[in-house]
């Protein structure tokens, strides 16, 4: 069950209990799963992009080889990071 997603669609929500989503005053709210399954995370993006960009040490290396040949190897690199995971 993805809780992120029946917290931002259904506003009343204040706690999930296994299966059971309940509002405030402990009513049992009805969620449509095709809509929680159907939900896409707006920031699942930038996680994405922060696990397939190389390390700092490697973006740093690319770079000082770059100013040194001429080349646009660390460009190219995080532009093929921002292209295969775009933000919506």
């Amino acid at each position: 069950m993805n809780h992120k997603a029946i917290y931002e669609l259904y506003s009343n929500i204040v706690t999930i209990r296994g299966n059971v989503a309940v509002d405030a005053n402990g009513n049992e709210v009805e969620i449509n799963m095709d809509a929680v399954n159907a939900w896409v995370d707006p920031e699942q993006y930038a996680l994405d992009r922060a696990n397939a960009y190389p390390s700092i040490q490697e973006q740093l290396d690319m770079q000082y080889w770059d100013s040194v040949n001429g080349t646009t190897t660390w460009k190219d690199a995080i532009e093929a990071v921002k292209t295969e995971h775009p933000k919506p």
